[in-house]
Formats: C-alpha cells, sequence, structure tokens
C-alpha cells in the first residue's frame, strides 16, 4: 500500500511540477515591477490550468499526509532506542585473509635485504 501512494505523489508532483512551469507569467514574481495601472488589488479570474494545479497541489498534500500515517503505523510501538538494542552486535572480527597473507604486509623494521650496499 505505502509503495502505492509513494508512486502516486511522485507522478503528482512531477505534474505539478510541469503544471505550474506551463502556466502563463503575470510579471509580478514575488510582487517586483507589478507593472502599475489601476488594478493592483484585483486577481484575474481562475484559468482551468490554475484549477488543475489547485487540484494537483491538494492531491500531492493528501497524499503527503497519507505517507506520513502509513510511516507512523509501521513505526508505532518501536523506537530507535529499540532497534539498537535489538540489533546484533556490529563489532565482528576481520574475515581471514586468503592465501599468503604475508606478501600483502611490509617487511619488518630489521629486514635488511632492503638496505642498499655501499658497494
Amino acid at each position: 500500500m505505502e509503495n502505492v501512494v509513494l508512486v502516486i505523489h511522485l507522478i503528482l508532483a512531477l505534474t505539478l511540477i510541469g503544471t505550474v512551469l506551463l502556466q502563463r507569467s503575470e510579471g509580478g514574481g514575488l510582487g517586483i515591477g507589478g507593472g502599475g495601472g489601476g488594478s493592483t488589488g484585483s486577481r484575474p479570474a481562475a484559468t482551468p490550468m490554475g484549477k488543475v494545479t489547485w487540484f494537483l497541489a491538494l492531491a500531492f498534500i493528501g497524499t503527503s499526509i497519507a505517507l506520513t500515517i502509513i510511516a507512523a503505523e509501521n513505526a508505532a510501538g518501536s523506537s530507535v532506542i529499540d532497534r539498537l538494542i535489538d540489533a546484533p552486535d556490529p563489532v565482528q572480527s576481520a574475515p581471514a585473509l586468503p592465501g599468503d597473507a604475508n606478501g600483502l604486509l611490509p617487511p619488518p623494521v630489521g629486514d635488511d635485504a632492503l638496505v642498499p650496499s655501499g658497494d
């Protein structure tokens, strides 16, 4: 159920982004440079694209709330501390190296073979 709501939520998000980007700009972004005129306080009539945007926004909010409720039900009765206490011990011994492990290690400090001769 959670996966179905999540897929619908993602489709709604992408569709809402596309719908907002397709709308016509009215020139008053963030209230800057409103263009003057006597109609500064009135709103234009709602367009069909605006209504679709409102519908998608309300559906997006609805799926957000539904996902929150589903997540709260799945997590009911358990906390992060409970999960840490019940988790297996993360400290484990390192696995043994395959084959000749000494070939991977640097030579010991007292090895005279690495010192060049003065000849």
